[in-house]
């Protein structure tokens, strides 16, 4: 009766409790969090391995994060130890979590507010000319209880790295410049142009960007002070003024600058591109369009060169000089960024246009194709459906981020 109490026992705690021995479970009280790089740039992999489990135990691995406005942000991933007692992310799928598969950086980009819609909500931690570095707090957890936790700093500037607003007043021009540390190898810079939500957008990029070691402005050009309220007539000598001062600053390639466009951006990069050749050495377009639109949000005319009105229809490309990076989402709600893109290296092609060009298509993501990776994006911006998962986006930038770096070092 004794053996059979037992043998009752242990089924009933195999069918709860991962890792049980003999009548009871064992669970452990501690473990440890190694990371390959404790502080790190914010688009760099960091390797998670937790050790210190039970052969088979189950546990739970969570990120946690606080973003600009105070909201808190988790994530998390449940999995089974290895026979040594080992969880490592990299080569680990999880059971249960907020994310599926082997990724393992997957509770980086998985994370979620701890209320509201995940879909509408985007992790936007305070701007790198603000704070240079967040931090991400891991924690394990094994039958309810906490065993291990430590923090990991995301960087968005590296050692040396400057930055100071231009104004309107000043400058000629709104947004914000970020320079590498002085002495370094002169390097391209990147001129970065966000899309129709306006302001000062592409500020974490062009971070990123001078912390690889190009010059870079993240340009407003619209929705900010001093500027006009809408996308409506907007001069392409805006951009130019832009290019010339980018191409200006120490540790800048004087040869030109590559132009950085996302969604309605990728108009005025392009058009910058055909129409200052000599400033453009090269192009990156992310959710592009491969025509001029309309203004928005008033229907009216977007651009202008020379004072008149850039008319809409299709963007020629016979005077685009350096090469050209296309990435894109097969399903954009948004627009049909992937037959667009297409439709641009066809002219390109027409064009018998001698640099390389190349055409980035990752068909499960949407809108939110770009940029750089590992934070937690939404599907849903400002209620308009973008498409795509959340998973095909994090997975579109991981890859693309790393040709997109190739490109401007090139």
């Amino acid at each position: 009766m004794r053996l059979r109490r037992c043998l009752v026992g242990l089924t009933a705690v195999a069918l709860t409790v991962g890792g049980a021995v003999g009548c009871s479970a064992r669970q452990s009280t501690d473990a440890t969090i190694d990371v390959d790089a404790a502080v790190a740039l914010a688009d760099q992999p960091v390797q998670v391995r937790v050790s210190g489990l039970h052969a088979g135990e189950t546990a739970t691995v969570a990120s946690h994060a606080v973003d600009a406005g105070g909201t808190r942000w988790s994530g998390e991933a449940t999995f089974e130890a290895d026979g040594a007692g080992v969880v490592d992310l990299a080569r680990s799928a999880p059971v249960s979590g907020t994310y599926t598969g082997v990724d393992g950086m997957g509770l980086f980009w998985s994370m979620q507010p701890a209320t509201g819609d995940r879909e509408g909500a985007w992790f936007s931690p305070d701007y790198p000319d603000a704070a240079g570095a967040y931090e991400v707090r891991l924690s394990v957890t094994a039958a309810g209880q906490e065993i291990a936790a430590r923090t990991v700093t995301r960087q968005w500037l590296a050692p040396g790295v400057t930055h100071r607003a231009l104004t309107l007043g000043a400058d000629g021009l709104a947004g914000v410049l970020f320079l590498p540390a002085a002495g370094a190898v002169r390097r391209a810079g990147v001129l970065v142009l966000g899309g129709s939500e306006g302001g000062i957008g592409g500020r974490y990029d062009a971070a990123l960007f001078a912390s690889h070691g190009h010059p870079a402005l993240a340009l407003g050009y619209f929705g900010a002070p001093g500027l006009p309220e809408a996308l409506s007539d907007i001069p392409l000598e805006y951009f130019a003024a832009a290019a010339r001062l980018l191409r200006g600053q120490p540790g800048a390639d004087p040869g030109g600058v590559i132009v950085n466009g996302y969604s309605r951006g990728s108009e005025a990069a392009l058009l910058l591109a055909q129409s200052f050749p000599d400033l453009v050495r090269g192009t990156i377009l992310y959710a592009p369009s491969d025509s001029v639109w309309s203004g928005y949000p008033k229907h009216d005319n977007a651009w202008t060169i020379g004072g008149a009105p850039v008319p809409q229809g299709e963007i020629p490309v016979t005077r685009v000089r350096g090469p050209v990076l296309t990435i894109a989402g097969g399903d954009d709600e948004v627009w049909p960024a992937a037959e667009q893109a297409r439709r641009i290296m066809q002219r390109l092609d027409d064009a018998d246009v001698s640099a390389a060009h190349q055409n980035l298509i990752y068909p499960d993501a949407g809108h939110g194709v770009g940029s750089f990776p590992y934070v937690a994006a939404g599907t849903v911006f400002r209620a308009s459906a973008m498409g795509g998962t959340r998973q095909a986006n994090a997975a579109a930038r991981s890859d693309g981020w790393p040709k997109v770096l190739a490109f401007v070092a090139a």
